[in-house]
């Protein structure tokens, strides 16, 4: 297994216009809004902390675990079907499954490390707190990357092709996006929007990871969503996978 994520990673790598653009863009968008005054002054609808502190950060690392999970992930399982990669695959003793879990912890890696530079140049750069609840937010991260990576997997399992694939999973990310509060804070949504958006899988995953950055346990409602989740997508993308 070890050998099969070294030689999925070297392919990774080769083309990293992906990881890249998953690591650097919410990177920069951190670094450029957080300079941004109106993003450094206390906003009442936020409780009087500041956007940066509150809204940023969590979205910031949201971003980087669904460009990955969303469109990254399922472009190249969908391609590595149609070239027959899957298929040449299940012939011999390696299993299909390995392929899969080699993909998925490459991803999630980037992922982790697009976090971890969050945190940092955000600290040093723009003085956000580090996450006050470190292993909450550890766990929060890891149980909500696998929602994540399951909704992927679920896409890999349904798209006709590899040009289908990343369009399918713009198209799921951008509403839930929305709905976690990407472009408008949870807070200043409709009371019916934030209570749809609590039991879709992105919101909970973004509400979670700010509730931990800031000390706070994460609703159990949450948790509970992002859990069922994983279980749905992995039952339904393990009964509708094609490895050919």
């Amino acid at each position: 297994m070890n050998k099969m994520i070294l030689t999925e990673a070297k392919l990774f790598l080769r083309e990293p216009g992906g990881p890249i653009f998953a690591i650097l863009l919410p990177l920069a968008l951190l670094l450029g809004l957080g300079s941004i005054p109106g993003f450094q002054t206390a906003d009442p609808a936020l409780g009087g902390q500041r956007v940066i502190d509150t809204q940023l950060p969590g979205m910031m690392v949201l971003l980087s675990v669904v460009t990955m999970a969303l469109t990254a992930l399922p472009g190249t399982l969908v391609a590595y079907r149609e070239s027959g990669v899957l298929r040449r695959m299940s012939t011999t003793p390696v299993r299909p499954v390995r392929l899969l879990v080699a993909q998925v912890v490459n991803n999630v890696a980037v992922a982790v490390v697009a976090t971890a530079l969050l945190i940092a140049l955000g600290n040093l750069v723009l003085g956000v707190a580090v996450p006050r609840s470190l292993l909450a937010f550890a766990g929060v991260f890891l149980l909500g990357s696998a929602s994540m990576f399951g909704l992927g997997l679920l896409i890999a399992a349904v798209a006709p092709s590899a040009k289908a694939a990343p369009g399918i999973g713009s198209l799921l990310m951008f509403p839930l996006l929305f709905m976690a509060g990407m472009w408008v804070p949870r807070e200043l949504l409709p009371d019916l929007a934030q209570r749809i958006g609590d039991f879709l899988p992105m919101a909970p995953f973004a509400q979670a990871l700010r509730d931990t950055w800031a000390g706070h346990a994460p609703q159990p409602l949450h948790l509970a969503v992002m859990a069922a989740t994983v279980l749905v997508t992995g039952v339904l993308s393990a009964r509708l996978f094609r490895w050919e």
